[in-house]
């Protein structure tokens, strides 16, 4: 977090980038549909900032208690043995960390489409020690890894288009199948993901476990003070998952 502040702070006031965080927060709940689809939810240095300081370290804190959680209640340590980790989506690399350190791989592949997002996704591999690597492409291209992979697809799928959505659905049907694991993290916000149950029932055949969480978080000094700032709660977020535990086929 020191790291993250110094280089987002460095040219940007914190007023700035708290205003840059109301409108980020608008822009994903006001006007999703234009902002997304225009590609300018990350225009400009003060949101960068913002989803940097703010977004990536509460996804963070998000994904580490749910992972936690669902270790606790699926099955032993060899459930959950350490597999190299597939980021899909990987914005600034938080939900693909978060699952490494949650599960001891030592490996990380972000794939993003925002080349700022991969800058950010490969520094944040860095910081805690893995061995990270990016690749620039949509969700919706990728393929079944060819050996069994922790796949983590962290608030990506409700920002896709039907079409990429629906391929990337199947795509992690398949890999399950192939013996990965899947862990599908949304907001629980229900304007945002009406596909939700389509989603639920494309995996319930492979057995997957779906939850929604209200979680209470902890957050660093500057992410509670620039959530404060902005109007939003930096203590808590909720969500939803989809889990699908390796050899489900």
């Amino acid at each position: 977090m020191a790291r993250l502040e110094a280089r987002h702070l460095a040219n940007l006031q914190f007023s700035e980038v708290s205003r840059a965080l109301r409108a980020l927060s608008s822009a994903y709940v006001e006007r999703r549909h234009t902002a997304i689809a225009a590609h300018r939810v990350l225009d400009g240095a003060g949101k960068r900032a913002a989803f940097a300081l703010y977004y990536g370290p509460v996804h963070f804190l998000a994904t580490s208690q749910v992972i936690a959680a669902l270790r606790e209640q699926t099955g032993g340590p060899d459930a959950w043995r350490a597999l190299p980790v597939i980021d899909v989506g990987c914005g600034t690399g938080a939900v693909g960390a978060a699952a490494a350190v949650a599960t001891g791989a030592h490996t990380v592949l972000g794939l993003d489409t925002h080349p700022w997002a991969l800058d950010e996704a490969r520094d944040t591999y860095a910081a805690f020690g893995l061995d990270g690597s990016v690749v620039r492409g949509s969700a919706a291209k990728l393929r079944r890894p060819r050996q069994p992979s922790f796949i983590v697809a962290g608030y990506v799928a409700n920002e896709l288009p039907e079409a990429e959505r629906a391929v990337l659905g199947r795509t992690l049907v398949d890999a399950a199948r192939h013996g990965s694991r899947v862990l599908v993290i949304e907001p629980l916000a229900r304007a945002a993901t009406p596909w939700w149950p389509e989603w639920v029932e494309l995996f319930a055949s492979l057995g997957a476990r779906a939850d929604e969480w209200k979680l209470t978080i902890a957050p660093p000094e500057i992410v509670r003070r620039l959530g404060e700032a902005a109007g939003l709660t930096p203590t808590a977020t909720n969500l939803r998952t989809l889990y699908l535990p390796c050899g489900n086929r």
